[in-house]
């Protein structure tokens, strides 16, 4: 069973470093890494994430993973470790559009209580109810007044969360201006990542000084007991994912569950009469 550290209210903790780590040059492929056995640091990770999600579904257990942090910082790259090889039934990614006309009108918290996950799933937010604090604040989406209310009502909020036995995790991701700035020019040339760079991403690449304000408002305002935020910093991909990834493991109280392998029995005989219809078949050509 994991354990878990809470830190004092208002103290918001760094991430724990995975002990073991080995390092070597930055690479320039994946933003700065210094991780030399990461492949095999993360298959060790990625079975762990197995025995989590199996202990989920017996429990009935409810968890809210929040990423956080500046764009191109690397949320998309942890969400992406930790979902790619366990159940989408069981790991929901939620990362919400810009809200309706309709969704204009409801509480603000609507349409995440909506998202908020049953029993035997995880729910990981790709950005949250903290855009509000970010984006909403920094934008003009929302008045001055409302941003302020929002950051003295999320820590009552969260802490509704929590008290109905909801695990809550709160991550920010944090990169330096010149790793953010590497990453956006990377986007800006790479046929493949031009859709990651956006027209707000540009504006909040201009603004960095006022999301520097609006975050350290974020972090001091909502960190708490039952709902502390952890730092991850994000200027080394691939030793934020572990290192990340790592800590969720630990903050969770699991159990590993015994695998009863299911005995598959003896396949039924072809019927003598069975004929098999491919007339209207159509078989995708190979081209490989």
């Amino acid at each position: 069973m994991q354990s878990r550290e809470n830190p004092k209210p208002g103290e918001v903790r760094m991430a724990k470093k995975q002990k073991g780590t080995r390092e070597s040059t930055p690479s320039e492929d994946d933003g700065g890494n210094t991780v030399r056995d990461y492949d095999e640091q993360m298959e060790k990770l990625v079975i762990e994430l197995a025995h989590l999600q199996a202990w989920v579904k017996k429990a009935s257990a409810r968890i809210v993973i929040i990423f956080e942090g500046r764009d191109a910082a690397g949320k998309g790259g942890i969400i992406k470790r930790i979902t790619e090889r366990v159940s989408p039934r069981v790991f929901r990614v939620m990362a919400l559009p810009a809200p309706s006309d309709r969704e204009k009108t409801q509480m603000y918290m609507q349409r995440y209580i909506a998202a908020l996950p049953a029993g035997g799933e995880v729910v990981i937010f790709d950005r949250s109810w903290y855009n509000r604090a970010g984006v909403d604040r920094v934008m003009g989406f929302c008045s001055e007044k409302k941003a302020r209310r929002f950051l003295e009502l999320a820590p009552r909020f969260e802490a509704a969360i929590v008290e109905s036995g909801t695990i809550l995790l709160k991550y920010f991701l944090t990169v330096s201006e010149d790793e953010q700035e590497r990453r956006f020019r990377r986007r800006i040339d790479d046929p493949v990542r031009q859709w990651k760079l956006s027209p707000m991403d540009v504006v909040s690449y201009q603004k960095w000084w006022e999301y520097s304000r609006a975050y350290d408002d974020m972090l001091r305002m909502t960190d708490s007991e039952h709902a502390p935020w952890w730092i991850v910093p994000s200027d080394d991909k691939k030793r934020a994912r572990i290192n990340c990834i790592s800590h969720i493991l630990q903050s969770i109280p699991y159990e590993r569950i015994k695998f009863e392998p299911p005995e598959l029995g003896k396949r039924q005989k072809r019927p003598s009469d069975y004929i098999e219809d491919t007339g209207l078949r159509r078989t995708v050509p190979d081209v490989a």
